[in-house]
């Protein structure tokens, strides 16, 4: 009887852990891609707004952008440790889609160059609020999604600047 209990024991604990899911690295790897489009997205943000702060007219832009520049790079402070865990190199300036509208940008001046910018920002920051959501919905890695949730919603309260101060200017 004791060797038929271990039997079933043995079966039951294999059954178990043919059940879990094995698919971790999977949820791993769409974590990390997201991971790697944030830390980008955090550069992107703070080169478009460290050339607002300097070129933008308005001072309520300018604010914004000295605001943006302050809150990405504390975001990029608390993806830190994902980013050394994970492995994952993190970027050190906009990506080429970025560039080339940092280089648009650099082309204007006064009213057009604020307009472009915050257009640039609500544009970027409603991306970056679908990725975050769907993120926080669907990572395994619950101290991860901390972090998300907590991204997701200083990106929403960017969004909601930028979209209420384009509608300003």
């Amino acid at each position: 009887m004791k060797r038929s209990t271990q039997i079933i024991c043995c079966a039951v604990l294999s059954f178990a852990f043919g059940m879990m899911p094995t698919n971790a690295t999977a949820q791993s790897d769409d974590d990390k891609k997201f991971l790697a489009m944030a830390a980008q997205s955090d550069q992107n943000e703070i080169a478009l707004s460290k050339l607002a702060e300097q070129k933008a007219t308005n001072p309520d832009v300018k604010a914004f952008a000295e605001k943006m520049i302050s809150e990405h790079t504390q975001m990029t402070a608390s993806m830190k440790p994902f980013v050394d865990a994970w492995g994952l190199t993190p970027p050190t300036g906009p990506d080429a889609d970025h560039q080339k509208e940092l280089d648009k940008l650099n082309g204007l001046s006064g009213n057009d160059f604020d307009k472009a910018y915050m257009k640039d920002m609500v544009s970027d920051h409603t991306k970056a609020l679908s990725a975050f959501t769907k993120e926080a919905k669907d990572t395994k890695d619950s101290k991860f999604r901390a972090a998300v949730i907590k991204g997701k919603t200083a990106v929403a309260a960017h969004k909601n600047m930028a979209y209420d101060l384009e509608k300003k200017l």
